[in-house]
């Protein structure tokens, strides 16, 4: 893998991870598997693809529970909606883009220059990898620490987001007017949980279920079963 013995692309990516993360990696094969994009995936001896798709699968879990944890202690007095919908304006796809661009990542990020395909979601996919490397390298408590006070503190105005009107309901409701497919969200499940109802609610385009989500509010469960859904298919560029 020609990737893993390039000296310059091996300094600049130590240079990134001690400069803007201000970590020491103990595997470093972690964090350039993580930069590897798909459209230049490389073979192993045993001729499996090597490429960030599945440490950005674990990083888009551990990221999504680090905010929520960050989210949690900075707004004590806030319900599920509006953590969930803060949430999910912090993690998508637009935003891991831009983070991705503002902080020099994107510039670290291996991919064929000679495909026709229209990568609108690698700098943010690499972003998710990028904290999967993190946590199999570090731990949670290491990359919870590295990605908050040297990303959401320093990079995100959070306090900002507060009152961005941006949501992952909205906006999948908005690209089906434009594209005149029918959008709807329907409650298929209530679960009981301890003494608390929580709902399971799933996406439909054109009457075709998508993806579901469970939460202890319709509203917030809309907005998660949205943010999954347009994820997935910003992964299938279709957004």
């Amino acid at each position: 893998m020609k990737f893993f013995n390039r000296n310059k692309e091996s300094k600049e990516l130590l240079m990134f991870l001690k400069y803007v993360l201000g970590c020491k990696p103990k595997n470093i094969f972690l964090y350039r598997q993580s930069l590897i994009h798909r459209s230049s995936s490389h073979l192993d001896s045993k001729g499996n693809k090597i490429n960030n798709e599945r440490l950005e699968y674990l990083g888009d879990t551990v990221l999504n529970t680090i905010v929520g944890h960050h989210l949690f202690k900075k707004y004590p007095m806030q319900g599920e909606g509006f953590l969930t919908e803060m949430r999910s304006k912090i993690v998508s796809r637009t935003s891991l883009n831009k983070l991705s661009v503002k902080i020099g990542l994107n510039k670290l990020i291996e991919y064929s220059k000679d495909s026709n395909g229209k990568f609108v979601s690698m700098d943010g996919d690499a972003f998710e990898a990028l904290v999967g490397a993190l946590y199999l390298d570090l731990g949670y408590k290491k990359t919870y620490k590295i990605i908050t006070t040297k990303i959401l503190n320093i990079h995100l105005d959070i306090d900002s987001l507060e009152t961005a009107g941006w949501n992952y309901k909205s906006k999948i409701i908005d690209w089906g007017q434009k594209n005149k497919h029918k959008v709807s969200f329907e409650v298929i499940d209530t679960i009981y949980f301890q003494t608390r109802k929580q709902y399971k609610v799933q996406v439909l385009i054109d009457g075709e279920p998508k993806e579901s989500a469970i939460e202890f509010s319709i509203k917030a469960a809309d907005q998660l079963a949205a943010e999954k859904t347009y994820k997935k298919m910003e992964e299938k560029e279709l957004i």
